[in-house]
């Protein structure tokens, strides 16, 4: 049964409107993560204003707060590199963010300190650390799934360049 002309145009009609809606949806969820990106730059600027004012009065140094905000620090620079990656590709990096979770859990550790830790959470820490260096390696495998950017392709480029010359 051929379709009018009136319900091709309604068809035509509800497609651009729902393109325009989800147009207007992706550009508010961009100017969310830039409002972030901003918000976490203000943050980092403000802790390493912290860490300097730490080290240069001595009476106030303390290895392990200032280890725990440089690694604080390294976290939102990982985080602040994810969403310049969302803004990119409008995609979440698995490798990144499973990056921003080892320093995460590393810092955590380090800051409690490993010999204060129960052997079980440490045991844990330590699983889930395997766990997670695994997602890492298998990533490289994975396909992607969308166009643009791919930071895990220029490591298969290399494992393959590598796997020819010792073929030769």
């Amino acid at each position: 049964m051929p379709k009018t002309p009136t319900q091709i145009s309604a068809q035509q009609i509800a497609w651009i409107e729902r393109s325009s809606i989800v147009r207007i949806l992706e550009a508010v969820q961009d100017l969310i993560v830039i409002s972030l990106c901003i918000g976490l730059f203000g943050v980092m600027v403000l802790q390493l204003k912290d860490i300097f004012i730490s080290l240069l009065s001595p009476s106030n140094f303390q290895f392990h707060a200032i280890t725990a905000d440089i690694l604080f620090i390294l976290i939102l620079v990982e985080l602040f590199r994810l969403l310049i990656i969302y803004l990119q590709e409008h995609r979440v990096s698995i490798g990144v963010a499973v990056e921003v979770s080892i320093v995460s859990v590393l810092r955590e550790v380090i800051v409690r300190g490993v010999l204060e830790t129960p052997w079980v959470q440490i045991l844990v820490t330590g699983s889930f650390l395997l766990v997670l260096a695994a997602l890492l390696i298998v990533r490289v495998w994975i396909p992607p799934t969308f166009e643009g950017i791919d930071p895990e392709t220029r490591i298969v480029q290399t494992y393959n360049s590598h796997k020819e010359v010792s073929k030769n």
